[in-house]
């Protein structure tokens, strides 16, 4: 008897319908064809076991499964529940009149239980989109499945449950997920609050005006002076994610495995890997690819501590995406696409020895040891960064302060509006969202000045000897400055405010 059980194999953040065709003969023999890989293979043994331990066999018979599309490669062990259905239907063991109907994914183990699988969200919605009345996985990935609406998602802990379900002997109920309820999470109070950090006024407002922008930001101070406190709190001031942004977000940690069993991620990721990790870790790829830092960070903060610690070659794959918001992952036979919208934040000491030009410091370094120091971060990179901001330590009186500092929800309110300005203006923009995704066109037509403003960046481009590549940065930030006090137009002030952001492009630091 021949069979047809679908599942779903994820791509990149897509997922495609896998058609599981099981043909029984006479004979002897298992044979799984449709380019299946060793995790695959061996399933065979996980599904005899399975379905001896619950009082169901893998009939002695040749059994002949493929995989349509047969060019395409399959891998993983999700496929595990999807094969054993296949083959009891197939062997007349049990009826399932309306198996066309579902998805069937989840991996066994050799009681019968089921194991988590990899992108549940975009093998639900392919689901949705291509009619399936509903979608069988393990009970662990169900809340986040359930996040599609118009589709039946069951989670199911045993492969006996399926069985029951089919045969008409056992009701699973579907899960509901209220992701009304689920998204009201994003105005809980953070972890981390502004509210924690004593002084450090100027370095609080550089970040509202980042967060208010989506403007790059790198911190440079000596240790101990607060970058690492302070970036982490970032998250907290950022606007809450809209549906669309938290399905996507959701979507991509679901295929790299790492969604809690909260289904539905409310709250905007920050990532923050180690100067160690490795160009494929940070940008995604491997032999069976798989999205990077910069891509589980999109929608929310990726954080480089010690950014001069990375190796160059790791910091200089990350130019492309932080231009086009996207990677893409070329191999010889597919192509993927991972997007990677986030907000760069990167902190540094000034110098090797963490010290610069402080008569009291314990350690200083040549001036060779600061330029090989400062050099390892590229040109091109720092292009790519709209803010730099000086982070001076903080003097016991502030430290000893009983005074409570701002609330992260405050500051929040204020970016929430000047982001709600920037999204009425770029409306009619398909990939613009806020200021610091403009092209130098679109910098010409918002940030218009009056003569008194082009005076001030002129002379202060000629007295601090600022790169060509500033005059760009400094006309975005200051569009944001002018953004959250609702100003139309781009003043002297705010011009003024934004060339202090530029401290890397002054001489002595990398000239």
């Amino acid at each position: 008897m021949l069979v047809k059980v679908f599942g779903s194999a994820v791509f990149g953040v897509e997922a495609t319908t896998i058609t599981v065709e099981v043909n029984i003969d006479k004979g002897i023999g298992y044979h799984l064809v449709g380019l299946p890989d060793s995790a695959i293979k061996e399933s065979s043994f996980r599904i005899a076991a399975a379905l001896k331990n619950n009082n169901y066999e893998l009939p002695g018979k040749k059994i002949t499964i493929n995989m349509a599309p047969a060019d395409l490669r399959k891998e993983g062990s999700a496929y595990d529940l999807t094969l054993a259905v296949g083959i009891l239907v197939a062997s007349y063991q049990i009826k399932a009149e309306n198996l066309s109907e579902y998805v069937i994914m989840g991996e066994l183990s050799l009681d019968g239980s089921l194991q988590p699988i990899k992108g549940a969200l975009s093998i639900a919605i392919k689901a949705k989109e291509e009619g399936f009345k509903g979608l069988f996985l393990p009970i662990q990935n169900v809340k986040e499945a359930a996040i599609v609406e118009g589709l039946d998602v069951y989670g199911i802990e045993n492969v006996l449950q399926i069985i029951d379900f089919f045969e008409g002997r056992g009701t699973i109920e579907p899960t509901v997920i209220d992701t009304k309820e689920e998204f009201s999470k994003t105005l809980e109070f953070p972890e981390f609050d502004f509210s924690d950090v004593k002084g450090q006024e100027s370095i609080k407002r550089c970040m509202e005006i980042a967060a208010a922008g989506g403007h790059n930001i790198i911190l440079i101070g000596p240790p101990g002076s607060g970058k690492t406190m302070l970036a982490k709190r970032l998250p907290s001031i950022l606007p809450p994610m809209t549906m669309k942004e938290a399905l996507e977000t959701t979507k991509i940690h679901s295929v790299a495995g790492k969604t809690k069993e909260g289904g539905l991620m409310a709250q905007r990721p920050f990532r923050s890997p180690h100067h160690t990790a490795s160009s494929v870790s940070l940008v995604g790829g491997g032999s069976y690819p798989q999205p990077g830092e910069i891509s589980l960070a999109h929608n929310g903060v990726l954080f480089l501590d010690e950014l001069p610690e990375f190796k160059r070659e790791v910091l200089e794959v990350m130019r492309q995406p932080l231009e086009d918001r996207e990677v893409t992952i070329a191999r010889a036979k597919f192509t993927i696409t991972y997007p990677s919208s986030f907000m760069l934040v990167a902190s540094m000491n000034p110098s090797p020895g963490g010290y610069f030009n402080d008569p009291d410091a314990p350690v200083t370094s040549s001036p060779m040891e600061m330029q090989r120091y400062l050099s390892k971060i590229s040109g091109p990179l720092l292009d790519r960064i709209d803010i730099h901001i000086e982070v001076t330590p903080v003097p016991f009186e502030k430290l000893t302060e009983t005074r409570k500092a701002e609330s992260s929800v405050e500051i929040r309110k204020r970016v929430t509006k000047a982001r709600e300005i920037q999204s009425i203006r770029f409306e009619n923009f398909e990939n613009l969202h806020y200021n610091a995704q403009m092209s130098s066109k679109q910098i010409r037509e918002y940030c218009e000045l009056n003569e008194s403003s082009l005076q001030m960046l002129k002379t202060a481009m000629e007295r601090l000897n600022l790169s060509a590549r500033a005059y760009d940065r400094i006309l975005k930030v200051a569009r944001t400055i002018a953004d959250l006090e609702a100003s139309e137009n781009v003043n002297s002030n705010h011009i003024a405010e934004a060339i202090q952001y530029r401290s890397l492009d002054r001489d002595g630091w990398l000239g």
